[in-house]
């Protein structure tokens, strides 16, 4: 076996310097994936201390074991921040990458009182649930919005690309896929989850609820002279405060704004903006039932 796989060793060194694009071998030292998953993992615990540990948390050893997880988590997380920074800028000192993790560290406070309106959103939302325990533990919705939030403090600071590997983790592990751009706002609660999407430029107000399969995509791109697309700019729609969008739902553009305290029914497409109070629905009248033999 080693021989015949070693007689086409040439042919794939060939191809790397033929097709380029997608190698990184003498160029920078990238973030890696590995490592930024188990900071993800490690973010959930100190999120929600207690709740991602095989041991129980002794009160008494709280502060020194905080403290640890903190340090280890802003080191590693640190060395991953320097790795994007300086795909844009190679010379970026890491001092600039250590004031970024600093932030974030400051703003974790803030962001467990968010998660805890988030929580708090699905308990309400929810009939099935029985406790906060059983929302912390098993609903995907608080563990992808959880990663989100945070990542979104490490996008604002044009980190992209350590802030798209923490989401495309959570999306991974739970079929939400929400981009580290989008802002979201207090008591959010996503119902199943499965298939959701939010696009990075999607603003979305305090108190909205999304079921499963709800997209909050772009309606098109705007190209160069060229045909190539443009990057940047508002493409995805606004949802404003206390919005309820049921499965399967799609909703498209930048322009696009879903008023206040409005339900948008299963099922449907929208690319217009909705007032607020609105009730949006796709009814069976406009279901075409036809046969497949003619």
């Amino acid at each position: 076996m080693e021989k015949s796989v070693t007689a086409l060793l040439a042919d794939l060194l060939e191809s790397y310097n033929r097709i380029g694009g997608i190698n990184n071998i003498d160029g920078l030292n990238l973030p890696s994936k590995r490592a930024v998953a188990q900071i993800c993992e490690d973010l959930l615990q100190i999120l929600f201390p207690g709740f991602h540990d095989e041991e129980p948390m002794a009160p008494d050893r709280i502060t020194q074991l905080t403290l640890s997880r903190l340090l280890s988590f802003a080191e590693r997380l640190r060395g991953e921040v320097v790795k994007s920074l300086r795909v844009q800028e190679p010379e970026c000192p890491a001092k600039r990458a250590e004031g970024i993790v600093l932030h974030l560290v400051e703003k974790i406070p803030s962001v467990r009182a968010l998660l805890r309106t988030d929580v708090e959103a699905a308990y309400e939302g929810d009939p099935a649930s029985k406790s906060f325990e059983e929302i912390i533990l098993s609903y995907p919705c608080i563990e992808a919005i959880a990663i989100q939030r945070v990542a979104h403090i490490l996008y604002l600071e044009d980190v992209p690309l350590v802030s798209r590997i923490m989401t495309e983790w959570a999306h991974s592990r739970t079929g939400i896929d929400i981009h580290p751009g989008a802002r979201i706002g207090s008591y959010f609660f996503i119902d199943h989850g499965t298939g959701v999407v939010i696009g990075e430029t999607c603003e979305i107000g305090s108190r909205v609820k999304l079921y499963h399969g709800v997209t909050l995509g772009a309606r098109s791109f705007k190209k160069d002279d060229d045909g190539r697309i443009k990057k940047g700019g508002k493409r995805h729609p606004n949802v404003e405060d206390g919005v309820t969008i049921y499965p399967n739902s799609t909703i498209l553009g930048g322009e696009t704004v879903i008023g206040a305290r409005s339900t948008i029914g299963a099922n449907v497409f929208l690319m217009t903006s909705v007032p607020p109070d609105s009730l949006v629905t796709y009814g069976p009248s406009d279901i075409s039932i036809t046969s497949k033999r003619r």
